[in-house]
C-alpha cells in the first residue's frame, strides 16, 4: 500500500516548535541577511514568517507577528537594520518569488 504522509507531518509538535524558535533566534541575530537577500534566494524571509504564524493562529496582528520574529517593533528594524534594496536585489526576488509554489 503506497501512502501519501509527508515526513513532516510525522515531527513531533515540540520537535519542530524548537527547530522553528532556532531558525528565527538565528535570523534575529544575522542582521547582515537582508530579507530581500532572503527572498532572492529561498523566496520567504523574517515576513512571511511572521505572516505564517498568525496563519498558524497567532493571536497577535500583523505589527505583533513581525515584532516576535524580528526581535524588535518593524519600525525599528527598518530604521536600524534595513538597507534600501537595489534593483538587482528587486528582480531576483521576483526571479525568486515566482518559484514559488501555490499551496
Amino acid at each position: 500500500m503506497t501512502t501519501n504522509a509527508d515526513p513532516l507531518d510525522e515531527l513531533p509538535d515540540d520537535v519542530a516548535a524548537a527547530a522553528f524558535r532556532r531558525l528565527v533566534r538565528h535570523l534575529q541575530h544575522r542582521h547582515d541577511a537582508q530579507n530581500i537577500d532572503l527572498m532572492g534566494l529561498s523566496g520567504f524571509c523574517r515576513n512571511c514568517l511572521a505572516d505564517w504564524i498568525r496563519d498558524a493562529g497567532y493571536a497577535g496582528d500583523k505589527a505583533d507577528a513581525r515584532a516576535l520574529i524580528h526581535g524588535m517593533p518593524m519600525e525599528e528594524r527598518k530604521a536600524t537594520r534595513q538597507t534600501p534594496a537595489t534593483e538587482e536585489q528587486l528582480q531576483r526576488m521576483k526571479d525568486s518569488v515566482a518559484k514559488n509554489r501555490v499551496e
